[in-house]
């Protein structure tokens, strides 16, 4: 067994863990779970392995991490996404172009969702957001807020993921006029005008 296998059973192992430990205490949103030394202890697995797996749950909306406070549960959604999506982050061989692919898949069918139905105060929102975020941050804020919009939580999660470990391979960027034609397509836009909003940023 290659050293990268033993990984993937021991990360694959400890998610099952997880799932079967706040299946048994029957957690639900807002209760805290414990910290990553007790957990290692009670499953008796190393706390970077509890980490990494706590990490993955938490791209996927599952769990959140309070600053000083711990990590608490979030509305239960169905743990095989754990299972299914955990090995798309293990697999090295997923390169720039499937992760790209993957993410502007889920971004379009939000925008194919949501153009030309927005509100003002809405449209006012994604405007506001745009402005007040950093370069970094204002993707994916405002992703977030238009996945809310069109009420996608599935959608979300897989995007939170696929997003995030996009983000740590590496840079992806926006200028100013991408995000001006993002709110003309919010606005008043159709289909083809979702299409081509991605194939002039690639």
């Amino acid at each position: 067994m290659t050293a990268r296998s033993h990984h993937e059973k021991v990360y694959e192992g400890v998610l099952y863990q997880l799932k079967s430990y706040i299946e048994k205490n029957k957690l639900k949103s807002g209760d805290k779970l414990p910290s990553e030394r007790e957990l290692s202890e009670q499953l008796n697995v190393g706390r970077s392995s509890i980490r990494e797996a706590l990490r993955a749950m938490e791209l996927l909306g599952l769990i959140e991490t309070r600053r000083g406070e711990g990590t608490f549960m979030k509305a239960y959604r169905p743990y095989y996404m754990v299972e299914l999506l955990s090995n798309f982050l293990l697999n090295e061989s997923r390169t720039k172009s499937e992760l790209l692919t993957a993410k502007h898949m889920l971004e379009k069918e939000a925008l194919f969702l949501l153009a030309g139905t927005l509100s003002e105060n809405q449209l006012c929102r994604v405007s506001q957001i745009l402005n007040i975020h950093e370069k970094k941050q204002k993707h994916h804020e405002v992703f977030h807020y238009l996945f809310e919009l069109c009420n996608q939580n599935l959608l979300l999660s897989m995007w939170q993921f696929i997003s995030g470990f996009a983000h740590t391979t590496y840079e992806l960027e926006y200028d100013e006029q991408w995000y001006e034609k993002l709110v003309h397509v919010l606005d008043e836009g159709t289909s083809l005008d979702v299409m081509d909003l991605y194939n002039s940023n690639t």
